[in-house]
């Protein structure tokens, strides 16, 4: 089986710890594809959707909306979303998230294709975190009409407090990108520091974490 991973950094993996990983070698007769971008936005996902369609999958295990939720409730953040990612003022409101979520699905079951989502959870603070359940449940309500299997990861790992930590700006940007280029791996230290319950920034998986989203989605998936 075939098996496209569309999303963001969580599914890209490439900073912080790797669901994809995980679940590779939990599906070794399976050809798993990622196709996760870090700082993608559901809007950035809807572009690429033709080059994943064309890759002929026998299934497709969709998880975004950190990105979206970030750019709406940081507006310090804004700049990256619109220069980088190319969004329109910098944000992805609630009414786009929903309607561009909501065509994608349409269209992989134009192509019937069969179709998985995830709902990701975020820690960073509290408006960024109520930002995100806001977004999860209009996917889990459109899912829900369009009889789309998903599955819903806040329950499992979102900590019952979260710190009013500050805003988000362009310095988690850079951060990330200097982390990345320097192969930084300093993950138990950072989340030890910053009070985090299963991410090391508020954002990304640590690799623990990683492999519990693995075998919570390689179970969702089924055989």
């Amino acid at each position: 089986m075939k098996l496209i991973f569309l999303g963001d950094s969580l599914t890209e993996g490439s900073y912080g710890g790797s669901y994809l990983a995980h679940i590779t070698k939990l599906r070794p007769n399976d050809t798993l594809i990622n196709a996760g971008v870090g700082g993608d936005t559901v809007i950035n996902l809807e572009r690429r959707l033709d080059d994943v369609i064309d890759q002929s999958p026998d299934g497709i295990f969709v998880m975004v909306g950190g990105n979206d939720a970030i750019s709406y409730s940081q507006p310090d953040t804004r700049p990256y979303y619109k220069q980088a990612k190319s969004i329109s003022n910098g944000f992805v409101s609630p009414e786009q998230f929903s309607q561009t979520y909501r065509d994608i699905l349409t269209r992989l079951q134009t192509e019937h294709l069969p179709t998985w989502v995830g709902l990701p959870p975020i820690e960073y603070n509290p408006l960024v975190a109520q930002t995100m359940r806001d977004y999860n449940e209009s996917v889990a309500d459109m899912a829900r009409s369009m009889n789309i299997p998903t599955l819903d990861l806040m329950p499992d790992f979102m900590p019952q407090h979260i710190p009013d930590r500050k805003p988000l700006g362009l310095g988690i940007i850079f951060t990330i990108g200097e982390r990345t280029k320097s192969g930084w791996s300093e993950y138990d230290t950072t989340q030890s520091d910053g009070n985090f319950a299963y991410t090391f920034d508020g954002i990304h998986l640590t690799p623990k974490s990683a492999v519990q989203f693995g075998e919570r989605i390689h179970h969702f998936l089924g055989a």
